[in-house]
């Protein structure tokens, strides 16, 4: 096997190494707080050499970039229940399950911090607003092609995802089903 074709195996010690990276990167984010920790720190709870992270990432701002939007866009596939209603609660609880789990707020907060880094955070920032308008889009364009009338793609972010986000940025968790199920029927 040459080292072209290696290079594009799924998996191995590639997709090993950037998943200890990530997982290494949200603990420290966990722990720390933004801004108050290195590469350095990063390589060794993965057990990585530094330049392993330089190369692939270039630098820390960039591998925190990388993190948060992997993290935020590793959406499950958009629900489609054959209803608006049973897509969007399901929609939602998967949203509130990935935010409060184990390593949600601390990417959360992590987005937020990024957000004012400069341009490369705004870009984060745009970018993880555009894959979540276009994952909701998917479904309302659904929604509308069975006959329903539903809501922006915007009005969504706004009135069911921006409500949990803020609740478990600020720790006012648990997002119940009764709370999802309330932001969503006050969208329908």
């Amino acid at each position: 096997m040459n080292e072209q074709q290696r290079a594009r195996r799924p998996g191995g010690r590639s997709a090993r190494v950037g998943a200890q990276v990530h997982q290494a990167v949200t603990g420290l984010i966990g722990e720390r707080g933004y801004g108050n920790f290195t590469v350095g720190d990063v390589a060794a709870r993965a057990g990585v050499a530094d330049s392993s992270i330089y190369r692939r990432w270039g630098n820390l701002e960039t591998l925190l970039t990388d993190v948060a939007l992997t993290r935020l866009n590793a959406q499950s596939p958009m629900p489609d229940t054959g209803s608006l209603a049973g897509d969007l609660r399901t929609y939602a609880a998967q949203v509130a399950r990935e935010i409060t789990g184990p390593d949600g707020p601390a990417v959360l907060h992590l987005a937020v911090a990024l957000s004012g880094t400069g341009q490369q955070g705004m870009q984060a920032g745009d970018d993880l607003r555009a894959e979540r308008t276009r994952q909701l889009q998917s479904m309302l364009d659904r929604a509308r092609a069975r006959g329903e009338h539903p809501p922006d793609a915007l009005d969504v972010l706004d009135h069911i995802l921006a409500p949990m986000y803020i609740r478990t940025l600020f720790g006012m968790t648990p997002l119940t089903p009764a709370y999802i199920n309330g932001l969503v029927d006050r969208i329908l």
